[in-house]
């Protein structure tokens, strides 16, 4: 990913997601991402961080192993939300696949479905790369968001939209 805004990334990673849409939180005038009407994302409003939900362990993890840019946000922290700081360096590619991870937990099934396929199906996947079919050269090379016409892909990764 470039070195846009932050804020500008986290909606590009959001949108992509099928039926994502943004809509802000209450009175709030910051961004927050939701899939029907299911809040998955949200920015504070100086848009210095934001908040996703996180799987059982992630916040933890997260939080013990980088805590300048990991923190549990009030309120919502004690529900396993995570919060990440937007002022900081961010491994972007970290930050999507995390985002993805929220989207799921809180999408319908057939939603969540459509944003991973099994591991064996992914390398050869035609999104996959290049777009030509075939599998990237060399293991941990970096992600990026590949927009097409019908959803999005993370290469490197089995995490699919299609």
């Amino acid at each position: 990913m470039s070195d846009a805004d932050p804020v500008e990334q986290v909606r590009e990673i959001c949108l992509a997601l099928p039926e994502a849409v943004e809509k802000s939180f209450g009175g709030h005038t910051s961004p927050a991402f939701r899939v029907r009407d299911k809040m998955f994302v949200m920015i504070s409003e100086d848009r210095t961080s934001m908040t996703f939900k996180g799987a059982a362990g992630v916040q933890e993890a997260l939080v013990a192993g980088d805590p300048d840019r990991f923190y549990v946000p009030p309120y919502v922290g004690a529900k396993g939300w995570v919060g990440a700081r937007l002022d900081v360096g961010q491994d972007w590619d970290e930050i999507a696949e995390l985002l993805v991870d929220s989207y799921r937990m809180v999408a319908p099934k057939r939603l969540a479905a459509r944003v991973s396929l099994p591991p064996s199906v992914a390398p050869h996947h035609p999104l996959r790369a290049g777009g030509d079919g075939t599998p990237p050269s060399g293991q941990g090379q970096p992600l990026s968001l590949l927009l097409t016409l019908d959803g999005w892909v993370l290469r490197g990764r089995s995490a699919f939209c299609s």
